[in-house]
């Protein structure tokens, strides 16, 4: 089998042929390894996907259920070892003494690291141009952004640079990134997959989830990845085994459309894609019927006064003085923390700190803080009100598909609406997938499902039916 038809396989079929004898898993890592390690020796001549590649491939993992499949993992994954540098130049070099659970977990299953993903400084991000060791490129177009925070890892699987990928997704960085690439990205419900290990951004919020080409891969990727860490309080025993999607009708199912994620403000060519969308679902036998979200469009600015209020608490652990960047030359310990925070942290980094620490201060606590989490409050209310009436919330994933370099870096209000569709989902903890859905200017379109909490073998269900009507050919974005 050439390198070319490794890449084209399917992670499910990839793991088969390894079982069957007719590929081997050294075969299968040295294919993409070496299209990792190319991609990574060009820098931003290529797609700038990855900041560290395995030289060579693990020792054999005797049979487990992943077969030593490569993974590629996003940057702010703790791995032992290996350097893990959340995109920032505080933590260059880093090199943790320990691994994140849900690696651990993954590599236990057998899969093979791969390499780390380039990704926006500390998460904070949707179009991966914060990042310390420069812009990825969105593989169907390289003057475009790959979407982010994991855009290393949406940007690599659509590229055939890795099967799929380990993202993090906390207002929407697996899913706006997979619909800007053309591949599926899915938020697990908050607390099914173990936090320990990843470097923080809003620990309320963050989630880790799979990036992949299919929905079959994805399920198989979340079934080793969910259940309870004693390492993280915040984890829960998933209710299930995560099963592999077979749905091939919508027979029943109920889709809720709400105006106020579907109305003003999505690209035209956006629209149409999700409306033809929405027929195609008919045809397989669901029923649309439109659904309130009355404090949907609450969520963003509740979301940019909670997440930087928790990482302006998250990241004064950054202090140059146990791990990270020192800055030299200072005359005392304030004048060390000082240089080193403004050497290490990026503008957007600083600027998300600020007024992160401004909402938590004294006398603004509760008018800001306070309130932003009532919002949050009336959010999750709002969906648990839908779900009475419909099985799933569908939307797009982003409101345009993919922006220029350098379209929105001089204006953060239209970066942040990036993440309009996705961050009332993440405020309130529910599980959501982007599959690709269509072209608009000859760029991906993601449609996004949301379903009430647990409920991820059902959606990735409705969205393997969907995913098999519509057909979407990723192909084109191969290098």
């Amino acid at each position: 089998m050439s390198a070319t038809d490794i890449v084209e396989l399917s992670v499910r079929a990839a793991a088969d042929a390894i079982a069957a004898g007719s590929l081997s898993s050294l075969e299968l890592f040295d294919a993409y390894q070496a299209r990792a390690a190319a991609d990574r020796a060009a820098g931003e001549a290529g797609l700038n996907c990855f900041t560290w590649v395995a030289a060579k491939a693990p020792e054999d993992h005797g049979g487990a259920p992943l077969h030593g499949v490569p993974l590629a993992v996003k940057d702010l994954f703790c791995t032992e070892g290996v350097p893990s540098q959340s995109g920032s130049r505080i933590l260059e070099g880093y090199e943790p003494p320990y691994t994140a659970t849900v690696v651990s977990r993954l590599s236990e299953a057998g899969a093979s690291l791969l390499g780390k993903t380039n990704q926006d400084e500390f998460a904070m991000g949707s179009s991966n141009e914060n990042s310390a060791f420069g812009v990825v490129r969105n593989p169907w177009d390289r003057e475009r952004v790959p979407g982010g925070s994991s855009g290393g890892s949406a940007a690599a699987v659509a590229a055939g640079l890795a099967p799929w990928a380990l993202g993090t997704d906390t207002g929407g960085s697996i899913r706006q990134p997979a619909a800007l690439c053309g591949i599926v990205g899915l938020k697990p419900t908050y607390g099914s997959v173990s936090r320990y290990g990843m470097i923080a951004f809003a620990s309320s919020l963050d989630q880790a989830g799979p990036l992949t080409r299919d929905v079959g891969d994805a399920a198989l990727l979340l079934r080793h990845m969910v259940g309870r860490d004693e390492c993280d309080a915040t984890s829960l025993e998933f209710p299930h085994e995560i099963e592999s999607p077979t749905a091939e009708r919508l027979d029943g199912v109920r889709l809720g459309v709400p105006e106020e994620l579907t109305g003003e403000g999505i690209e035209q060519g956006v629209l149409e894609a999700f409306t033809a969308t929405l027929d195609r679902a008919r045809e397989l036998g669901a029923e649309v019927q439109a659904v309130g979200l009355p404090h949907a469009p609450h969520a963003l600015s509740a979301y940019y006064l909670i997440a930087p209020a928790e990482a302006s608490s998250n990241l004064a652990r950054f202090d140059g003085v146990r791990y990270g960047h020192r800055a030299p030359g200072a005359s005392d310990l304030l004048d060390m923390y000082t240089r080193t925070r403004h050497d290490g942290f990026g503008a957007e980094v600083k600027r998300r700190i600020m007024l992160g620490t401004y909402a938590l201060s004294s006398g603004y606590y509760d008018a800001y803080y306070g309130r932003a989490q009532r919002v949050r409050t009336k959010v999750a209310d709002d969906f648990r009100g839908a779900f009475a009436e419909v099985d799933f919330i569908v939307t797009p994933t982003s409101p345009t598909v993919a922006f220029r370099l350098g379209e929105r870096t001089g204006d953060p209000l239209a970066m942040y609406l990036s993440d309009f569709c996705t961050v009332p989902m993440s405020l309130a903890g529910i599980p959501a997938i982007s599959i690709p859905c269509g072209l608009s200017e000859g760029l991906p379109v993601g449609l996004q499902i949301a379903g009430p909490a647990f409920s991820e073998n059902r959606l990735l269900d409705v969205a393997h039916g969907l995913e098999q009507a519509i057909g979407f050919d990723g192909s084109a974005a191969r290098v």
